[in-house]
């Protein structure tokens, strides 16, 4: 297999993982997925830790043998627990 034949490779899972993301359950609009080099790097914002582990279940299901990175950031909108003291 060629570079550029890796490279095609590579740009189809991840298209396909975007697919997947977009279509199931998941629905997470904050994520991006680039490709660097021969691996890709998963990154932005998804609404809680259930969403999270769901984007990465399925990346590790669509990128196998692919080297991956990920940078998601949990942000939520629930207001606080507790009331701020303030000194």
């Amino acid at each position: 297999m060629t570079s550029a034949d890796n490279a095609d490779n590579i740009e189809y899972r991840v298209e396909h993982l975007r697919e997947r993301l977009a279509r199931e359950d998941v629905s997470e609009l904050g994520v991006r997925i680039e490709v660097r080099g021969a691996g890709a790097l998963i990154w932005g914002n998804v609404s809680g830790a259930d969403a999270r582990a769901a984007v990465l279940r399925i990346a590790v299901e669509e990128l196998a043998g692919v080297h991956w990175q990920e940078d998601l950031t949990v942000s939520r909108a629930d207001p606080p627990d507790h009331a701020e003291e303030l000194s």
